[in-house]
This record gives C-alpha cells, sequence and structure tokens, in this order.
C-alpha cells in the first residue's frame, strides 16, 4: 500500500524504547552529551522512570543485508553492525565523536567520509545501543552512467544508512 500524495500519514512518531540497566549514565550520555532535548519525564513507583529525547526527525531506515555488509565496509572497516542501530545527524562528526567517548561511549570507528558525503563514526554507547554519527556535507557525487538508486553514494537508495 503508498500512500497518496496528500495524505496525512498514519504514523505520526517514531520512538525507539531502550532498557537501561545504569539509567542516570545512558541520560547523561544521550540527553547530556549528546545533546537530544529532554521532551518529558516522569517516575512511578519503585524507582520507575523514564525520560524521552528529541532526537530531531525520525526515519525508519530497511537496508538488506549486503547493503549493510557495504555500509560495514565502508564505515567500520567491515567490523559488522548490530542487528539494530541508531544513527544521528549531528554538526560536527569528529567532536562528537570525541565527546562522546569521553563520556563513555567505545569508539568502533574514527570518522572518516563516506562515498555518499557524510562523515561517519561507529561507537558502541550505553544501554546496549551501537550507533553512528554522521554529518551531511553536501549533495553526493553524481559519478557517469550509474542511476542514483544502485549507487553506494546515492541519498535514496545506496547508501543512506549512516
Amino acid at each position: 500500500m503508498t500512500t497518496e500524495p496528500g495524505t496525512p500519514p498514519r504514523v505520526r512518531q517514531l520512538r525507539l524504547v531502550v532498557e537501561t540497566d545504569d539509567y542516570d549514565a545512558a541520560l547523561t550520555f544521550y540527553r547530556d552529551v549528546l545533546g537530544l532535548v529532554e521532551h518529558e519525564a516522569a517516575q512511578g513507583e519503585g524507582d520507575a522512570r523514564i525520560t524521552i529525547l528529541e532526537a530531531g526527525r525520525a526515519t525508519l531506515e530497511l537496508s538488506n543485508p549486503a547493503q549493510v555488509r557495504m555500509i560495514d565496509r565502508i564505515e567500520a572497516d567491515g567490523q559488522p553492525s548490530a542487528k539494530i542501530r541508531a544513527a544521528f545527524e549531528v554538526e560536527d562528526s569528529a567532536g562528537t565523536t570525541r565527546d562522546l567517548v569521553a563520556a563513555g561511549g567505545t569508539l568502533i570507528a574514527e570518522p572518516r567520509e563516506t562515498p555518499w558525503r557524510s562523515p561517519n563514526s561507529r561507537l558502541d554507547a550505553p544501554a546496549g545501543l551501537q550507533i553512528t554519527l554522521f554529518q551531511e556535507l553536501g549533495p553526493p557525487r553524481e559519478p557517469a552512467g550509474e542511476p542514483a538508486g544502485l549507487r553506494p553514494d546515492a541519498p535514496d537508495g545506496g547508501g543512506t544508512a549512516r
């Protein structure tokens, strides 16, 4: 089923729910260091706590195994990514990577410019998440004779996984 142009979307928000054993460390990492904005917080019985952090625009990126292997090769020297990986667009991927490593993230791959003109880094982060940081430098370069959707640097199909 494809949505007709002008039709309001059925889904209004994507929320990634992550259970963490070290709530305070995860909150510091994602809110205070990465800079996600606290939208809502609540406490309940038995020390139950939740914080909802705004992360800008949310998208769901679906990739087949060949695409994931290609991205792993480009972004992390072939180190396999987690089955679920959160990717955050940031203003300065190198600086943010340094800040997150200092705050307890484990570096998997230093920032490097990808064929889709995006310096990407990869880290293991609190709450058991593997994350990619990416910074958009501009539109990808167009290699002669290749359709955009089949290239690793395509904005819509071959390389958007960060």
